[in-house]
């Protein structure tokens, strides 16, 4: 616990207000996702893991929801369409949140310093300089992939082995049997700890990112060559409303908790898209909108939700299936 300590430390010197309107969001989108699960769990199955999965992913990004569409075992046929659906809602949240960058009325009634810093800067070079070609090596890719092999096969075994050992007599065991018992939290867990027991080496490593989102959109890919597109028609409708509730929950409440703390207009985009997009659309929206100097906090704030959004997708999940 206390390299987990010294990480939220860090990540809360560098990412300031951001920190707290994405956390504040973060409670929003689970609470969006048991709304959402009492409104259609009577029309759309398999929504204990589906609400699982959403919640992960509007916390963190595209890395939870693989992990808990697995950890709750949500068929593919489900998670095809629910694919379908977050990246629908995704990206047209995304143009909600450009428009809100714009609109006269929010820069009426919210703060907005950097929108104003850069209307004289020229974005072109200000982008140009953030995406440059990355340096990596042989080495960082070999100790990336053996880390991620080692962290996984010590998972399994310690899952296994809580899971078999943590009885299920009770709520309050099934509960704990669900979060100790699941090896994504403790890969979560193993990362956390050694990324900041070992700072100077894993901090370095180049190519972790770019193997991990090209192994996502592998994942994908895999799970989408089985679809059946008369599934997707008839789920992804429903799906897509239920993604809109937990999309609107986190938005509503972001906006209203930053007016109160008297955020400023870009915080609270940024923070919003961190959640429902990851660290990677608001480090694009941060750079294209030029607000060059709240690039770094969002992505610490955007990693923090890769640590915590498999967190609260289990809670979610294990709570939903002990009170069905």
């Amino acid at each position: 616990m206390q390299y987990v300590w010294l990480l939220c430390k860090k990540i809360l010197k560098e990412s300031g207000k951001i920190l707290i309107i994405f956390l504040i969001g973060s409670f929003a989108t689970a609470a969006g996702s048991l709304i959402a699960f009492f409104l259609l769990k009577n029309h759309i199955s398999e929504l204990e893991g589906i609400a699982a999965m959403i919640t992960g992913t509007y916390i963190g990004g595209t890395i939870n929801f693989a992990a808990l569409s697995n950890a709750f075992n949500v068929s593919e046929k489900m998670v095809s369409s629910a694919t379908v659906a977050d990246n629908l809602l995704m990206a047209l949240y995304f143009f909600v949140l450009i428009s809100i960058s714009s609109s006269k009325f929010f820069h009426k009634h919210y703060k907005h310093p950097y929108i104003d810093k850069v209307e004289n800067i020229k974005l072109e070079n200000v982008i140009s300089e953030y995406w440059k070609p990355k340096e990596t090596s042989l080495k960082d890719i070999a100790i990336s992939v053996s880390f991620a092999f080692i962290t996984v096969a010590v998972s399994n075994s310690l899952s296994s082995y809580l899971s078999s050992f943590i009885p299920k007599t009770n709520f309050i065991l099934y509960m704990i049997n669900g979060l100790l018992g699941n090896k994504y939290l403790i890969i979560t867990s193993i990362s956390i700890i050694c990324a900041a027991s070992f700072p100077n080496i894993f901090s370095k490593l180049g190519a972790a990112q770019e193997i991990g989102t090209f192994l996502i959109y592998l994942f994908f890919f895999v799970i989408g060559v089985p679809a059946s597109l008369n599934e997707i028609i008839k789920n992804s409708p429903l799906l897509l409303v239920f993604c809109s509730i937990v999309v609107f929950m986190n938005m509503i409440i972001s906006f209203i908790f930053g007016k109160i703390f008297k955020f400023n207009l870009e915080e609270i985009i940024l923070a919003s898209n961190a959640n429902i997009g990851g660290p990677t659309t608001a480090l694009a929206m941060a750079i294209s909108k030029g607000w060059i100097d709240l690039a770094g906090p969002i992505i610490f704030v955007g990693t923090l939700g890769y640590v915590i959004g498999t967190y609260f997708g289990v809670f979610i999940g294990n709570l939903l299936l002990a009170i069905k």
